[in-house]
């Protein structure tokens, strides 16, 4: 029998990045409004460039929120303290164009309904403990290390911004080897590029890497165009919602298209989302299957899915079409029941809005029912 090989791909970026600045403030807004008023209807987005913020969206809930204050403090919390890194939070203009929530989608939603049409996407794989995809996992760790010297002052020539990308090779559907890292880091200008490139292998990939593969030699590629000094939103305007992969499986299935930052769970871009990812994890942590997508549709105004799919790739013990039945026997899958199950009226979303909102257990959505574990194992 022929192995099959191939290799495959994932990115991960910084909560320095632009867009993750963006996704950052968009949740602590959010996150605002459910301490004051679980019940909040928030969309919020932010644009975010050189010397600016603008939030705008739509709320509705009598909470009162200083959101520049917050918006003042997550970019503090971040990093960006200092024009020369890329935005000073203390000199930036910020611009509040938050607005009342349409009536008519508030009524759409009163009664437990979605609050839009959609189509979402889980996935769950046993390749790793946490059920994810090993490139993503990886991608991410790597961002998190990479925060972690920065702030803790042991590579203290770094900056917020960076990004990393994994290439994992593949044999039999099995991850084998980790073949290419790429790791571009915004830095300080005293700092030289070998320096860089040394400390940053030595520092923040192979401390990673080698946990999962100790012998692994994969090739290198630090900062490849050469000095990252100019970054943040000066280099890159960031906006809300544009690192959907990042922020699902790397790519390793589909997407529906819905960001989820500064949304609140009434919106099923997000709730069903998480809840699709809830059902492919206990899929496969119950051994049904190997590998699983879960695909939820809605239509606005209406509680229960317009469709319900799995797919578990070739490794199901069982057929899908048994899975989707007791799928729907075993989990409540209308917004209002998403919510109440994975406790989504909580201030939790600030910290979701980077490295990933799966793989991460202290998120309800990632915690394991055993009940109804035991069900699907006992058929």
């Amino acid at each position: 029998m022929s192995t099959k090989s191939y290799l495959f791909t994932s990115e991960s970026v910084s909560e320095g990045h632009p867009d993750k600045v963006a996704d950052q403030i968009s949740d602590a807004v959010l996150d605002a409004y459910l301490r004051q008023d679980p019940n909040a209807k928030v969309a919020c987005e932010c644009l975010i460039t050189t010397g600016k913020l603008v939030i705008a969206g739509e709320i509705t809930s009598n909470a009162k929120v200083d959101v520049i204050e917050i918006a003042k403090e997550v970019i503090r919390e971040i990093g960006y303290t200092h024009p020369d890194y890329g935005f000073d939070y203390t000199t930036a203009v910020y611009i509040n164009l938050l607005h009342q929530q349409s009536p008519e989608i508030n009524k759409s939603v009163i009664d437990g309904g979605a609050g839009d049409q959609g189509l979402m996407f889980g996935y769950a794989s046993n390749e790793t403990k946490e059920l994810m995809p090993l490139p993503i996992l990886l991608a991410h760790k790597i961002m998190v290390k990479q925060s972690e010297l920065r702030k803790n002052g042991k590579l203290n020539w770094l900056l917020p911004d960076a990004k990393s990308q994994v290439t994992v090779r593949y044999e039999n559907d099995i991850p084998v080897a980790v073949e290419k890292v790429v790791v571009s880091t915004q830095h300080k200008a005293h700092v030289t590029q070998e320096t860089i490139r040394k400390e940053v292998i030595e520092q923040i990939i192979l401390p990673i890497i080698s946990e999962y593969f100790p012998k692994n030699n994969p090739e290198f590629l630090i900062n490849p165009s050469g000095s990252f000094t100019i970054g943040g939103p000066h280099g890159d305007t960031g906006l809300t919602g544009r690192k959907i992969i990042v922020d699902t499986y790397g790519g390793s299935c589909p997407h529906g298209g819905g960001a989820f930052s500064g949304k609140d769970p009434s919106k099923v871009d997000r709730s069903a989302a998480y809840e699709a990812r809830y059902v492919a994890k206990h899929i496969v942590a119950s051994g049904l299957a190997d590998r699983c997508i879960v695909q939820l549709s809605y239509a606005i105004g209406v509680a229960e899915p317009t469709s319900v799919y799995v797919n578990t790739l070739g490794t199901g013990k069982k057929e899908d079409e048994w899975i989707v039945k007791k799928v729907r026997e075993l989990f409540n899958l209308t917004p209002n029941g998403i919510t109440e199950t994975l406790q989504l009226r909580q201030p939790i979303y600030q910290h979701s809005a980077s490295y990933g909102h799966f793989g991460r257990n202290e998120f309800p959505w990632e915690k394991l029912d055993e009940q109804i574990i035991k069900s699907l194992k006992s058929e």
